[in-house]
């Protein structure tokens, strides 16, 4: 997610980025960066109300402790319709911070700078290559299938106890999954890690 911040110091760096994903994001962005001048107008409000009722408060005790008690019984219904404004500001302030969560959430991550512009795999710029790409016989299955029909991982069972995208490791491939775990916190430890 692209922090507000940077939407509002960088915003036009963001948007060419956005761009290289093959559409215009500015209105979006612009929505975002309205929303949040609205919601930074409401905390103003908001805090001015808020000390506004601090001040009050404190006029209220004054007034009784000095006995005017008509002029405490005024400002606590001063204060009264002070806190429903406030109530009225917050709820406004977490339904404008929603909003703009929720616009931020549907922003994708802008590409990196290097990021040529494209719409599609066939524009990607290949920097380098490693290896040779092996020529798979016409039979070769993919992996999903591999691990089907070798009962290395059962999808269904895993959506059936955890949900979806948790899939259970049996036999041969719990061992796998284990000894690769174990791989990897060796070399990490190697590599000097905590």
């Amino acid at each position: 997610m692209i922090p507000l911040q940077q939407l509002r110091n960088a915003k036009d760096e963001i948007i060419l980025r956005l761009a290289k994903r093959g559409k215009d994001y500015r209105l979006e962005i612009e929505q975002i960066i309205k929303l949040d001048e609205d919601r930074r107008q409401c905390q103003k409000v908001l805090d001015e109300l808020l000390a506004k009722a601090n001040i009050i408060s404190k006029e209220i005790a004054l007034a009784f402790k000095e006995g005017n008690k008509n002029k405490a019984e005024s400002l606590k219904q001063e204060s009264l319709s002070m806190k429903a404004n406030i109530v009225d500001a917050e709820n406004r302030h977490k339904e404008l911070s929603a909003e703009i969560q929720n616009a931020l959430y549907e922003l994708p991550n802008a590409p990196h700078i290097s990021v040529p512009f494209g719409k599609s795999a066939e524009e990607n710029e290949e920097v380098y290559s490693w290896g040779n790409i092996p020529n798979l016989p016409e039979s070769a299955l993919p992996h999903w299938d591999l691990v089907s029909k070798y009962d290395l991982i059962d999808f269904e069972l895993g959506n059936k106890i955890a949900g979806a995208g948790f899939p259970v490791y049996k036999g041969k491939g719990a061992r796998l999954q284990r000894a690769l775990i174990n791989f990897f916190l060796d070399k990490a430890l190697q590599a000097g890690y905590l």
